[in-house]
């Protein structure tokens, strides 16, 4: 019983942030601080989820083959290549160091 009533208070306060969104006025939203912060949350808020998935483990922290993935990502990505490149190779790299490294 306690899963539905997580379930509900959940949803409920899905739809009081969704409700609260709709009734900021517009003049607040068009701020051109308003919309940089807008604009670099999302990559902000991937970046956290990146480096967390990355490099914990529960309540430990780790370096393992997840991180070398991650830094075969980022050299592609510093070599502009295309994001399905940049996949392939944190995939590879990843599967590489596992297969090696047990």
């Amino acid at each position: 019983m306690n899963t539905w009533i997580a379930i509900g208070v959940t949803a409920l306060g899905c739809y009081v942030v969704k409700l609260a969104g709709l009734l900021v006025p517009a003049q607040a939203v068009e701020r051109p601080l308003v919309r940089r912060l807008a604009a670099l949350l999302p990559v902000a808020l991937l970046a956290a989820l990146t480096a967390q998935q990355t490099f914990a483990h529960g309540h430990t922290l780790v370096l393992d083959a997840r991180a070398a993935g991650l830094a075969a990502a980022a050299v592609a990505l510093v070599l502009r290549a295309p994001f399905l490149l940049v996949v392939a190779a944190a995939v590879v790299v990843t599967a590489g160091v596992r297969a090696i490294g047990g």
